[in-house]
């Protein structure tokens, strides 16, 4: 099983969070990447998916 990565080739560490703008993994997991197995990919995507979904809930919260 192939597990692509999420990177977008927008490539900038945020300050703020220590997570990539582009992918939302962090410096680890980006450095980790091609030495996981697919489970571990898995996993690494799922909390990718989490930390979209909470920084969309906090812009969403400020715009109100």
């Amino acid at each position: 099983m192939t597990v692509e990565s999420p990177c977008n080739q927008i490539c900038q560490l945020m300050a703020d969070t220590g997570l990539c703008a582009g992918c939302h993994r962090t410096l680890a997991e980006i450095a980790e990447w091609s030495r996981l197995n697919a489970g571990e990919k898995l996993r690494v995507l799922a909390a990718v998916r989490e930390r979209k979904a909470l920084q969309t809930r906090v812009i969403f919260r400020h715009q109100e």
